[in-house]
This record gives C-alpha cells, sequence and structure tokens, in this order.
C-alpha cells in the first residue's frame, strides 16, 4: 500500500467561512462517507433566491465510492439540502430517530420517499459503512436526537462534534455523554473537528430549562393578554416548554406556520412533544376564545417575509390579526444579516399597539469558550479543524485551541473545497475540488448564476430602459421610433426633455451606423447601447441596463 493511499481525504464541501451549508466528505482509498448535508440562506445581494445548496459536483463524479450520509441532526444547515442531493447522489441516510422524522418530510414534499433508503440509529448505537466505524454519541443542542460523531478509520478515530453544547439539565432525554469523549481520548484521537459558531462568547451556555422559567414570569405577567411566541420550527424544547407554560396558565395553544406545524407534528408522533389533549386548537377557532386563553406559537422569529408573525405584522394573515395590547414573545435570537428584517417586524407590531419581548426568551443551542475547552481537553486530539463558523470564528477557534496547550502545526484552518489529508503522520492540504455555491430559485436548481444575479442587482439599483425601433431593410433608414421605455429608471412624464434627447442620442447613433454601412444588428444594438449609456451617465450619474429592439420591415 503506498504512503498516498494510507492518508484519510477530508473534504468539507460546505459549512466553513459562513453559518449554515454544512456537509463534509471523509474520503480513504474508494470509500467515501458524507457527514450532514445542510442548506444556507441566501445572501441580502442574493436578489430573488430562495435557499443555497452545496455543489456536490465531487460526490456525483465519484458515485460509486459514497457509502452513506450520516446526519448529525435535524437543523435545516444540516439537513436542508438533502431532497436536491439524493437527486443526483442516492445512497442511504442514518441518522436518529427525530432527525429521520424531520428529512421524511422533506422527501414526501419532494416525491422521493420511496426512492430514498432511511435508517434510524440510537444514540450509543455504531454502524459500519466500507473502512468507516461510526459512532453515534449523546449531545446537546436546541433540537432533540442531537449527536457527535466518532468515526473509526484505518489512520485513526475522528470525532465530529456536530452542533452542541454542554447542558447538565436538558428539556428531554439526558446530558451529554462527555464520559465517552473522555474515554476516547484516552485512546487516542486522531482529529477533532468541531463548533465553532459561539467560540466568540466567554463562559458557559445557559440551560434551556432557564427559558421555561422566564416564559412562567411573562405567562403569570399576561392576564387577559393573548400571547404570542415567534421561535425556531425545529427548537422542539422551546416548543414543549411553552406548551408546558400554556398548560401551568389554562390556555390553549394554536401553531401557526408550514413549517412549525410539519415539526410540531412529526414530534408529536414520534413522542418527541407532549402535548395534553384537546389543549391544541385550529387555527380557525381562535374566535372562540378569549384572549386570556390563548398561546400563538409561529414561525417568523427571523423576519422571514413569508413565515407567518411577519404576515400577521404586515397585516397580510388571513387567520391572525394583531390586536392592541398582544403580547409577542421572540424566544431566538437574529441570525447575522437578519437584523434590520427582525426590526422591521417588530415595529411594525409596535405600530399595531403589541408588546413585544425578546429578553430573557432564548438561550443559544452552541456550546461557549469554557464548554469547546471542555471537549477539547477531553478528546486531547492530535490534529484539530474548526468547523461551522465564518472565518473569524475558525480563527477564534484556532486561538482557543492554542490556549489549552494545542501546537499551531497540528490545527489547519481549511476553506470550502480543500482536500486535507491526513495520518499519524501527519496532514497537509494537498488539493482542491468544486465547491460553489448552488442557487435554487423557485423550481430552478443551478439555472441562476453570477451573471443572472448581477443583472438583478443592476435592475435593482438603476432600473431598464427598452429601445424599440423599426428599420427599412434595405436602406436602414428609421421608419418607426426610437420610443423608449422606463422601468425603475426614472419617472418618464416627470423627465420628457431627458427622455426626448435620449430619442435624440439614438437617432445619431442609427445615423453613424447608417452611413458606415453597419448592418450587423449586434453591432447596431452595440453602438446604439454604448452612446445612450454615456448620454446617461452624463446627465444623470446612473448607469441603468439598456436593451435596444431592433425590427426590419
Amino acid at each position: 500500500m503506498t504512503k498516498k493511499q494510507a492518508k484519510l481525504k477530508v473534504i468539507p464541501l460546505g459549512g466553513l467561512e459562513q453559518i449554515g451549508m454544512n456537509i463534509t466528505a471523509f474520503e480513504y482509498n474508494n470509500e467515501i462517507i458524507v457527514v450532514d448535508c445542510g442548506i444556507a440562506f441566501p445572501e441580502d445581494e442574493m436578489l430573488g433566491i430562495d435557499l443555497v445548496i452545496p455543489d456536490v459536483t465531487y460526490l456525483k463524479d465519484n458515485i460509486e465510492k459514497v457509502k452513506g450520509i450520516v446526519l448529525t441532526h435535524g437543523h435545516e444547515d444540516h439537513i436542508g439540502a438533502l431532497p436536491y442531493v439524493l437527486r443526483d447522489v442516492n445512497v442511504p441516510v442514518y441518522g436518529t430517530r427525530l432527525t429521520i422524522g424531520l428529512v421524511e418530510n422533506k422527501l414526501k414534499e419532494h416525491n422521493m420517499l420511496k426512492s430514498v433508503k432511511r435508517k434510524c440509529v440510537m444514540p450509543g448505537q455504531f454502524i459500519t459503512l466500507g473502512s468507516f466505524r461510526i459512532e453515534f454519541i449523546r449531545t446537546n443542542h436546541s433540537i432533540a436526537d442531537a449527536v457527535a460523531l466518532a468515526i473509526t478509520t484505518p489512520v485513526g478515530v475522528v470525532i465530529h462534534s456536530g452542533d452542541f453544547k454542554i447542558d447538565y439539565t436538558p428539556i428531554r432525554g439526558e446530558a451529554i455523554n462527555l464520559q465517552r469523549f473522555a474515554e476516547l481520548g484516552r485512546k487516542g484521537v486522531l482529529l477533532f473537528m468541531a463548533d465553532s459558531t459561539n467560540v466568540e462568547r466567554k463562559g458557559y451556555t445557559m440551560s434551556e430549562r432557564t427559558v421555561g422559567e422566564s416564559l412562567d414570569d411573562i405567562f403569570l405577567d399576561s392576564d387577559f393578554k393573548r400571547i404570542i411566541v415567534a421561535t425556531f420550527a425545529s427548537n422542539v424544547d422551546r416548543v414543549q416548554q411553552i406548551i408546558w407554560a400554556a398548560q401551568k396558565f389554562n390556555r390553549k395553544v394554536v401553531v401557526e406556520g408550514r413549517s412549525m406545524i410539519n415539526v410540531v407534528k412529526t414530534a408529536m408522533e414520534l413522542g418527541y412533544l407532549k402535548v395534553p389533549d384537546k389543549m391544541m386548537i385550529d387555527v380557525e377557532d381562535i374566535n372562540k376564545y378569549k384572549d386570556g386563553q390563548l398561546v400563538i406559537i409561529t414561525t417568523g422569529s427571523q423576519g422571514e417575509p413569508m413565515a407567518a408573525l411577519s404576515r400577521m405584522a404586515a397585516s397580510v394573515h388571513k387567520k391572525i390579526v394583531i390586536k392592541h395590547g398582544d403580547r409577542i414573545i421572540f424566544s431566538s435570537k437574529p441570525i447575522p444579516g437578519n437584523e434590520k428584517t427582525v426590526s422591521k417586524v417588530i415595529n411594525d407590531l409596535y405600530r399595531k399597539g403589541a408588546e413585544v419581548i425578546c429578553e430573557d426568551t432564548h438561550v443559544s443551542g452552541h456550546a461557549l469558550q469554557e464548554e469547546l475547552k471542555l471537549l477539547h481537553t477531553l478528546v486531547k486530539p492530535k490534529y484539530f479543524v474548526p468547523v461551522h463558523g465564518e472565518y473569524r470564528h475558525l480563527v477564534k477557534h484556532v486561538q482557543l485551541a492554542e490556549s489549552i496547550g494545542m501546537k499551531r502545526d497540528n490545527i489547519f484552518i481549511l476553506s470550502s473545497g480543500d482536500v486535507l489529508e491526513i495520518n499519524k503522520e501527519g496532514g497537509k492540504v494537498t488539493g482542491k475540488v468544486p465547491a460553489e455555491q448552488i442557487l435554487v430559485d423557485g423550481l430552478g436548481v443551478g439555472d441562476v448564476g453570477n451573471i443572472v444575479l448581477r443583472d438583478r442587482q443592476k435592475l435593482s439599483q438603476d432600473g431598464l430602459l427598452i429601445v424599440v425601433v423599426t428599420l427599412q431593410k434595405q436602406s436602414g433608414q428609421i421608419l418607426c421610433g426610437p420610443d423608449i421605455i422606463s422601468r425603475g429608471f426614472v419617472y418618464v412624464r416627470e423627465s420628457e426633455d431627458l427622455m426626448l434627447e435620449a430619442r435624440h442620442v439614438v437617432k445619431e447613433a442609427l445615423d453613424q451606423c447608417n452611413k458606415k454601412r453597419i448592418t450587423d444588428w449586434s453591432k447596431i444594438k452595440g453602438v446604439v447601447r454604448d452612446a445612450l449609456r454615456d448620454f446617461l451617465w452624463t446627465q444623470t450619474k446612473r448607469s441603468p441596463m439598456i436593451l435596444p429592439i431592433i425590427m426590419e420591415v
């Protein structure tokens, strides 16, 4: 066996230098396993884009090597891309019970339930995929059934933390299995890959149960007022605490928002959410109860334009109207980049006379510095790769690892697409594979690229001018026009002089083409476009998209 064959390849295809779109491939000889398969939410400049999925060209090109996809938990940034990826890379999917339940919801929507193999595993269980033996280690996170993975490979053990925190009093199930991490650390861990999301924050994450205490205080102080709680649909433990508070204060519960309804239904069916009989009512029955008898659990905590709370704030929700005196609890923190949209929703809610509460109603699902130090100390890895974070998070995590004694030479900051080859002798980035962002717009996957996005940005910034002209076929003389149509550039009725001058510029450009006997349509369009662009920039310092349309008679 050559030295090259004896190395493990670690290939992150997403989840580095960004929050979201987590997916990593591990390759040994002719076998590949994939950990997680998530989406990212579009950035502000990605106009019209619904979501972003990873580029799995490398997996498609090596489909015969891929043994399966192993999931750490059921959040969108870890499972959301599965329906898109499984179309091209249809391999078995492994995960814990709630995770697989949420995956099945997605597959059902995409009519893929029958074509994809799913396998449920329990924390503490092992599976074998080719040369890889994978152990699922119980952790805590803001969704039940989260696990870390201990992947035993022919060159050593790799521990992938997944998203985690250390919660000694979780809402459901047991605390994180720190003992198992310590046992693996004593035996020897080759590589540790750990969540970097909260590495900038000092201390320890508060227990999820502290949110329940805050909710009880708010409910106690909300006699005769309707309570609306916005949170992540996938935060089943948070939903459970809201239901417990509602039970304590004799309130009926309404669940609103498509993703919230789907997750709650799945969690109840699988036993992860306990709801007393007759407590949950349909949104249609909301008017049968007084405000003080109701709690509405809804999506929209991130200000998403189409989410239920955003529609309520904008007065376009068909069933729920925000009333003066409603108490609205944001049980989440804005994801970086969402602050403006969340602020807009809050302002709209205040305009309607509602009271908005954001303090002490959320705790993070990600480990803070002291928890990260604890896991590093237990695992004692030879090598370390920080994952799940923007570049600054990865750098901070490197500094944290160094502060507890790791050598800098044994730590690797990777970019999505890097190929890290590693064994006991050492590790090195030896190449790169495709790892672009694939944009999803409606039913279109990957058909909107940088050029289309650039066009959309230009249209959104400076608008569009359409120039329509009819020419005589033989002579090239203008028979009709030029007519100029403005969309998003200027209001024509208030800019008649500008439009008249613009027509004159187009006529002159066409005359020049005629004199030079230019008959090629694309060249004529180019001359018109250049002349008009220069004129408009001089007059307005704006550069709209210009679309010449030439007809011949």
